[in-house]
């Protein structure tokens, strides 16, 4: 076998052991909160690091736009995609905040700050986790084996059947854009937010 059909049989093992440990519970949470939130026009705070960074803009990308269905845009806000902040905020301070500081600028009572990272021990993810939740917010995270850190700062915690990086956030991408799927879905239910063609 090559090295490419010994990965893609690594990730498939990977899948089928997700399906088997059944996340089924904690992922329908996950859409039910991102749903409530959004129905009610409040805000998502997302954030990671490195490659979660990339997941956390493509997430806010998929929901302020369009994932499959036209409908108005959803309040989203990546939290590591403002440059400016980033730069300035760690040169003047420090990165352990970068995020937890603009959970304070944007975060609002009965939002949802959303972190990814795949060891689940980011400071500045856990850090942004804790202090949403002293403003009263919820807070959903997506992480590898075990959660790590953010376990204890996560209202609902998707954690993935890996300890390696890449596979793990293989994993995340098809968890994430079923969330996003499933959450579009229903609020194309509602007139406020549906869009006709």
């Amino acid at each position: 076998m090559s090295n490419f059909g010994r990965r893609l049989r690594e990730h498939q093992v990977l899948v089928s052991q997700l399906i088997d440990l059944d996340k089924r519970g904690v992922i329908e949470e996950a859409i039910a909160l991102l749903y409530s939130t959004l129905s009610c026009q409040l805000p998502i705070l997302i954030c990671g690091n490195g490659g979660s960074a990339a997941d956390a803009l493509h997430i806010s990308g998929e929901l302020v736009g369009i994932f499959l269905k036209p409908r108005k845009a959803c309040n989203v806000i990546c939290l590591n995609a403002n440059v400016s902040v980033l730069t300035a905020w760690t040169n003047d301070y420090e990165c352990e905040s970068v995020f937890s500081r603009q959970v304070e600028a944007h975060g609002q009572l009965g939002g949802i700050c959303w972190g990814i990272s795949t060891s689940g021990n980011s400071q500045n993810v856990v850090l942004a986790l804790k202090t949403a939740r002293e403003l009263g917010m919820k807070t959903l995270g997506l992480t590898g084996k075990s959660g790590g850190k953010m376990a204890q700062y996560c209202d609902v915690l998707i954690d993935t059947p890996s300890t390696i990086t890449p596979r793990i956030q293989e994993l995340h991408l098809l968890l994430y854009h079923y969330i996003c799927e499933e959450v579009e879905v229903r609020l194309c239910q509602l007139p406020q937010i549906a869009m006709s063609n």
